[in-house]
C-alpha cells in the first residue's frame, strides 16, 4: 500500500464531528486496488496506528483516512478549498 498522506485538518474535524454525533451518512472511499465504494453508515471511531489515521465505520469496516473521498456530502477536496 502506498505511503499514508495526511488529510486536510478541516476534513478531519468534520469526521470527528460525525463520529461524535453518530450520524448516519453517505461515505465514499477508495479501496487499495482502486475500487470506489459508496455506503450509508456511521463513523464509529477515528484512530492513529503507526503514523497512519483510520476510521472505523459502524459496520466494522476500517478505512485509512487518505482513502476516504467523501463523508456526509463533504468531499476532502471541498474541505481543502475552504
Amino acid at each position: 500500500m502506498p505511503d499514508y498522506i495526511p488529510i486536510n485538518c478541516n476534513f478531519h474535524d468534520r469526521l470527528e464531528a460525525l463520529a461524535t454525533l453518530r450520524k448516519q451518512c453517505q461515505i465514499v472511499y477508495q479501496t487499495a486496488d482502486g475500487k470506489v465504494i459508496e455506503t450509508l453508515d456511521t463513523i464509529a471511531d477515528i484512530y492513529t496506528k503507526n503514523k497512519e489515521e483510520f476510521t472505523v465505520l459502524g459496520s466494522g469496516e476500517i478505512i485509512r483516512l487518505d482513502r476516504l473521498l467523501e463523508a456526509d456530502g463533504q468531499s476532502y477536496l471541498e474541505m481543502d478549498a475552504s
